[in-house]
């Protein structure tokens, strides 16, 4: 009982204010130090995996403008076929004044065509590098999520053995947080 009423707290941080003060045991200074670094670096690591997710939902967004962007220069370049089609029709049924004409027509809708086709391609190839890009982000982000993930499991680990004294879980927690860190270092590395 403290001063001012009962004041109650969990055993990890009776063991944590013990630490602090100098009263914990050489392995309980340990788990607290572990488990403060550890906490630490889990946010950090929480932080990039969601950084990580907004890049490739922005990436993926930026992938789908460009696709439309490209549709929208496939249907002109089929609006300029179906012109030169008809302008080969009328070249074929158009008398002999008119057929110069047409002929001309037939060669600008080519060349319109080929400056569209070359558009549309280059749209396309760019929604794919958008598409790669949101891709290499949700991979990344995955291994964030895995790291996080095992630093959350060493930090219960980290409770579960200065609650219970046993030594085998305090390797457990030590081998939890190395395997969170290694998972990290992969994320950050883009592997």
């Amino acid at each position: 009982m403290s001063e001012h009423g009962f004041h109650v707290h969990g055993p990890h941080d009776h063991e944590l204010e013990h630490a602090a003060q100098g009263h914990g045991s050489s392995s309980t200074n340990k788990i607290a130090m572990f488990t403060a670094i550890i906490a630490t670096v889990g946010a950090i690591f929480g932080y990039m995996g969601g950084a990580t997710q907004a890049n490739a939902g922005l990436y993926k967004n930026n992938a789908a403008i460009k696709k439309t962007e490209a549709s929208n220069q496939w249907n002109f370049y089929q609006a300029k076929s179906s012109k030169q089609n008809l302008s080969e029709l009328a070249l074929e049924l158009a008398p002999a004044g008119k057929k110069e004409f047409y002929d001309a027509e037939i060669k600008r809708y080519k060349a319109e065509k080929s400056d569209i086709k070359a558009v549309a391609e280059k749209l396309e190839a760019e929604s794919k590098e958008w598409d790669h890009q949101s891709d290499e982000q949700m991979h990344q982000h995955h291994r964030w999520a895995q790291a996080t993930t095992l630093l959350q499991v060493a930090i219960a680990l980290a409770a579960i053995a200065l609650l219970t004294r046993k030594r085998w879980l305090e390797y457990a927690m030590f081998g939890a947080g190395a395997f969170g860190l290694s998972v990290g270092l992969l994320a950050a590395l883009h592997l």
